[in-house]
């Protein structure tokens, strides 16, 4: 009995021992792993990893595709979509591939042309709580909403209403003092541009046959101008500095530029000239005063004394009084091809300070050495730098020159401004830089407003910014393409960039900048070019001064109208 017994107590320990045994060895057992997550490949409508999109549908669809399972748990705080302001958008969320692979759409369409960006965070976990390695932003870019923002009207009334409302910037920002066109509607209201002037007056004339505003504003308009520059205005051998303060006349600098600019002063005097033309009464006291006024001021300028007086063979751009080293003094010969030819078309013209042909031929053309003559698109450009440069060289110059049979030792102009223009435009409508939004109804690359400066834009400086007056101010060159440009910036874009003043300075459609600026030596442009296009007002009125007629001829130019 007592045997029995030591042998089921000796079976009961081994049993327990074994449990015991077996229970110690699990306790021990190491867990698994965590494994990390890493994005292997992103795509937003089917389109693969890019830092950032353009052109997104309203529903676009998001795609992650991760190196492990995701907890799903996880995702609704670890993804956002924001628009450019930091609010968020609603999601929904998919999953495929056991979970590797996450889906999101918005929950209601996003907005057209507003920038989103979609983020994930480290706090994304996998199934087993390893963390996401590296967080991941891309920025969206939503596609243009092509519905029309305002009523379509006709091309005429449409004309007429781009060239009324863009007007209202030199009536509005005339100084209150000297009428003078303030430089830009939000620089310093002190500061008065006299090149920008000269366009304003020329949109004045236009204002005035339009019946924008009445002839007899205009006149006292400009006879305020007039008077200031002849009495108040500080000059140098009759020439204006290119800004004023609008209130003394005194020099504002520009850049190192403290004295006289003779481009800036032609083009003022390009628009007072036409000014005189216009307003042509013989009986009426303020119109007769006003062209007394003018003539009074292109007389006195002294264009040969701007050969530094005789020196050299070539006009030189700014006087600069307070420098003491004559290079300093005289700087940037005016050499072509830019914007000034105008320059020397005046300085031929004086009836008492004229320069000579010689001076055109060695100084402005380089004895040919600023033509051209390669083939960019299809056109050939007679002159100028490779693509023709920025638009504003076969505007500035033309809103008073008819280039249309005028033709010189040089070049035929009608064929300059308008392969200028033709190349411009296809290089915009190529968009050799990917930019969002170029198109055959996008596009003008010329001076502007850029985000955060200014600069020249051409197609070899194309920073991916659009100047509305670029394609309009083309008008008489390009003429269905620069009205489908302007359809374009009113119907399509109309809610971005129209406003009190017209068109905006500037946009890019890549980054969603639009420019808060006008200037006047943009806006002008637009009135007299879209005028010229119409109805030739402003170069009929140039081009019939005798004086100019005689200096341009002088210089070997030949025109139906000289």
């Amino acid at each position: 009995m007592e045997i029995k017994k030591l042998g089921i107590f000796f079976l009961v320990s081994v049993i327990l021992f074994g449990c015991s045994k077996k229970s110690d060895t699990s306790s021990t057992v190491t867990p698994p792993a965590r494994e990390n997550v890493f994005i292997q490949t992103w795509w937003v409508n089917d389109v693969s990893n890019q830092s950032a999109y353009n052109n997104v549908s309203k529903l676009p669809s998001i795609k992650y595709l991760f190196s492990t399972k995701i907890d799903r748990t996880t995702v609704a705080s670890a993804f956002a979509l924001t628009n450019n302001s930091g609010v968020a958008v609603a999601c929904n969320f998919s999953y495929q591939n056991s979970d590797s692979v996450l889906l999101i759409t918005p929950a209601a369409n996003l907005s057209a042309l507003t920038k989103y960006t979609a983020s994930l965070s480290t706090s994304l976990k996998s199934v087993s709580g390893g963390a996401l390695q590296t967080a991941s932003s891309m920025d969206l870019i939503t596609a243009i909403d092509s519905t029309n923002k305002f009523a379509v009207i006709s091309d005429s009334a449409l004309l007429d209403l781009v060239q009324k409302q863009t007007f209202k910037y030199f009536w509005d920002f005339g100084h209150p003092i000297c009428g003078m066109a303030l430089e830009r509607n939000n620089g310093d209201n002190n500061v008065v541009t006299s090149g920008g002037s000269g366009f304003g007056i020329m949109a004045m004339i236009v204002a005035a046959n339009r019946g924008f505003i009445t002839r007899t504003d205009a006149v006292t308009r400009l006879n305020t101008i007039t008077n200031f520059l002849t009495t108040k205005c500080q000059r140098w051998h009759g020439a204006f500095s290119h800004w004023i303060n609008g209130t003394t006349g005194a020099t504002v600098p520009f850049g190192n530029n403290n004295g006289a600019d003779i481009v800036e002063t032609s083009y003022l005097l390009q628009g007072l000239l036409c000014a005189r033309q216009y307003f042509n009464s013989s009986t009426d006291a303020g119109e007769i005063q006003l062209r007394d006024s003018i003539n009074s001021i292109w007389n006195a300028v002294d264009w040969n004394w701007f050969t530094q007086n005789g020196a050299q063979k070539s006009i030189y751009w700014q006087y600069n009084p307070s420098f003491t080293n004559t290079n300093d003094i005289w700087s940037i010969p005016v050499a072509g091809w830019n914007e000034a030819l105008i320059t020397y078309v005046l300085a031929a013209s004086s009836t008492t300070h004229a320069i000579t042909k010689q001076v055109y031929d060695v100084g402005w053309a380089n004895n040919g050495g600023m033509k051209n003559g390669a083939n960019y698109y299809g056109y050939t450009l007679p002159l100028g730098p490779a693509y023709g440069g920025p638009m504003f060289f076969s505007h500035y110059s033309f809103l008073g020159i008819n280039p249309n049979g005028l033709t010189d030792a040089y070049a035929d102009y009608s064929i300059q401004t308008k392969n200028h223009a033709y190349i411009n435009f296809n290089y915009c409508k190529a968009n050799p830089k990917n930019y969002y939004g170029y198109s055959a109804s996008c596009w003008g690359l010329t001076a502007s407003d850029i985000s955060g400066g200014y600069t020249a834009s051409s197609p070899t400086n194309d920073v991916g910014v659009i100047a509305p007056t670029a394609a309009i101010s083309s008008m008489p060159y390009t003429p269905t393409e620069s009205m489908a440009a302007l359809k374009f910036f009113y119907y399509t874009l109309g809610d971005k960039i129209w406003g009190t003043y017209g068109f905006a300075d500037a946009f890019s459609l890549q980054t969603l900048w639009y420019a808060s600026s006008y200037l006047a030596i943009d806006q002008g442009p637009i009135i007299v070019m879209i005028e010229n296009y119409r109805s030739g007002l402003l170069w009929n009125l140039f081009t019939a001064c005798p004086e100019i007629k005689s200096g341009m001829r002088n210089l070997g130019f030949t025109a139906p109208y000289l």
